[in-house]
């Protein structure tokens, strides 16, 4: 959503009197709908299985997982409000279901869309937290207080986004459709323009200047402990954390920039000039292939959930194991020239081989854990004299 007005002297453009705003019509209403059902079917499907996970090691509970839970929650309320987002676009921006469904589906698209970006700015602090100030604000961490912090965080969603369900937000086209939750229907709003700097503000550059400062410290905090401890170095795992630290921030700079950016430079040429039709149909279209790159970050955390969560990680492949484990049983028990005989030998020669994999091993670990522990040894000698 996006909206501006111009100041008392100047004349408002609207859509009654610029009539090129959807004459992209005809490609967003397959390339669109499209892009939507990729994004929830792969953001539904991946951020339930976080879920899951998550909900395995409920006991285990900690304030990064618990940041994670309501991350992952606004993803799967956000998702679940896209099918009448596709069905608006696949109708060419026709809706059809009234005002009052128009105003929820805008709100809840909104409301999780930012729910999610304040989740992401609350864990980049509390990795911060955790690594570089692990004693003096350590009681932001303790899990009855960031349930306090969760809360706060959805209210100060709901308050942002209230204003919305007080807005007109259908508008009836000369070409005889209904669009829904569209920049030309805000711009008859005192003050939008003014309003919505302050939302940019308050909803994109504090969360992203926020994020990159703390993710930047924990990075170079990483790094230099990797360069005193070469343990650390040697098995990859600050490489790793800075590398998921860089996905995190790249994957979120580059969704959410470009809409918010859209927004605020528009916002301040209708302060200081009065854009004309052909600058806002422009700005129309930027909008919608900015708003579907922002909902594009909804299906991408899942991949980001892989490669930086273990038991993610593990039960994925696991589903994806038992998923081929099944369909090998289904293709020999169907197949002509396949019998239960050679099913049962084939499992007992792949027994087998694991065990004696499993046997090489063991005496390769039992070969080089002497060199190992006598290597440790030297160097806790070497730190404890320096």
């Amino acid at each position: 959503m996006g909206s501006a007005s111009a100041p008392a002297s100047m004349a408002v453009l609207t859509n009654s009197t610029c009539d090129t705003l959807y004459d992209h019509r005809k490609y967003a209403r397959v390339l669109i709908p499209i892009f939507y059902c990729v994004v929830f079917i792969v953001g539904l499907l991946g951020n339930t299985l976080a879920l899951h996970v998550i909900q395995i090691n409920v006991k285990k509970m900690n304030s990064t997982t618990l940041y994670s839970l309501n991350l992952v929650i606004s993803d799967i309320l956000f998702t679940l409000s896209l099918p009448l987002r596709i069905i608006y676009y696949a109708q060419g921006f026709h809706w059809s279901l009234g005002e009052a469904l128009c105003k929820i589906s805008g709100f809840l698209f909104y409301i999780n869309t930012y729910a999610g970006v304040n989740f992401m700015t609350c864990l980049s602090v509390d990795r911060f937290i955790a690594v570089v100030l692990p004693l003096r604000f350590a009681k932001f961490r303790k899990v009855s207080n960031v349930r306090y912090i969760c809360l706060g965080v959805w209210m100060l969603v709901l308050v942002q986004t209230l204003p919305l369900l007080g807005m007109e937000m259908t508008n009836r086209e000369p070409q005889n459709f209904t669009t829904c939750m569209e920049y030309p229907n805000f711009e008859k709003v005192d003050n939008i323009a003014t309003i919505l700097i302050g939302a940019v503000f308050l909803g994109f550059f504090i969360p992203v200047v926020t994020i990159l400062v703390c993710y930047s410290f924990l990075t170079s905090k990483l790094h230099f402990a990797a360069k005193n401890n070469h343990l650390t170095e040697k098995y990859g795992r600050s490489r790793k954390a800075i590398g998921v630290i860089c996905c995190v921030s790249v994957v979120f700079v580059i969704c959410y920039s470009p809409y918010h950016i859209d927004i605020f430079q528009y916002m301040i040429r209708k302060l200081v000039s009065n854009p004309d039709c052909a600058d806002l149909t422009a700005f129309q279209v930027s909008l919608h292939i900015t708003v579907c790159l922002m909902n594009l970050n909804s299906c991408l955390d899942p991949f980001i959930y892989f490669f930086a969560c273990k038991g993610y990680k593990r039960k994925l492949l696991k589903l994806m194991k038992r998923q081929v484990s099944i369909s090998f049983s289904s293709a020999v028990r169907t197949s002509p020239e396949g019998s239960s005989k050679d099913f049962i030998d084939g499992h007992k020669m792949q027994h087998n081989s694991e065990r004696l994999t499993e046997w090489k091993l063991h005496e390769q670990d039992q070969s080089t854990e002497p060199r190992q522990s006598e290597r440790t040894y030297r160097i806790s000698l070497n730190m404890n004299s320096t």
